[in-house]
């Protein structure tokens, strides 16, 4: 939506050009922040971009303020971010990025969550079997030993850390899609992930650390 203090025939042309839906003509300050306002009182999280001093309240009051880098002092004041090339077209791709970055943080804590549980899951047993019979019912894994099984363990979250630094770096690809897809996607590839890459992991790093000296 345009919200503008042009005359109604100007702000429609305006809106016509750049493809905007909806406009608001001849609007104050006071138009402005009442705006934002009444779509955050409907659970709408709002973002606006502004350059003038009649754009300040409004930049202020919106969740995610972008200034031109063209625009007055008191609307780089009131933003919360400057945008150097003053290209409105960049709130598109800013809404993104924080989609981006929320759905790379939900993966990780997903696939972390999945793999500590899988992960004790699979080297708990082998550790105390000795000591209480009862858990050979879900050691699974049958790793060598309970030395192995905690080297195992160990190696496998060193790498596991390395492996996810890329992912953290470059983040998870945003599609377009409903919220409940999102979850759903991230679900299955990462907690379903998170679980099997334990098992599997550990268990290939155990046959290996068994013929290390001390390990029988």
């Amino acid at each position: 939506m345009m919200i503008t203090g042009d005359n109604p025939l100007t702000a429609k042309a305006i809106a016509d050009e750049a493809g905007v839906d909806d406009f608001l003509a001849e609007a104050t300050p006071e138009d402005k922040l009442q705006l934002i306002k009444r779509e955050q009182a409907g659970g709408k999280l709002v973002a606006m971009t502004g350059d003038g001093t009649n754009d300040a309240p409004a930049l202020a009051q919106a969740d995610v303020g972008v200034a031109m880098n063209t625009g007055t002092s008191a609307a780089k004041e009131a933003g919360n971010m400057v945008d150097l090339d003053s290209d409105p077209t960049k709130l598109i791709e800013i809404v993104e990025i924080g989609k981006q970055l929320l759905i790379t943080r939900g993966a990780l804590t997903t696939f972390s969550i999945a793999n500590d549980i899988a992960k004790y899951f699979a080297i708990i047993p082998a550790m105390f079997v000795a000591l209480f019979p009862g858990l050979d019912l879900i050691n699974v894994m049958r790793l060598h030993s309970p030395q192995s099984a905690i080297l195992s363990a160990v190696i496998f979250n060193a790498i596991i850390i390395v492996l996810l630094i890329p992912l953290s770096l470059r983040g998870v690809r945003y599609t377009p899609s409903s919220a409940s897809k999102l979850l759903s996607r991230n679900l299955y590839i990462y907690g379903l992930g998170g679980i099997v890459a334990p098992f599997i992991g550990i268990k290939a790093i155990d046959l290996i650390v068994q013929f290390v000296p001390g390990m029988s």
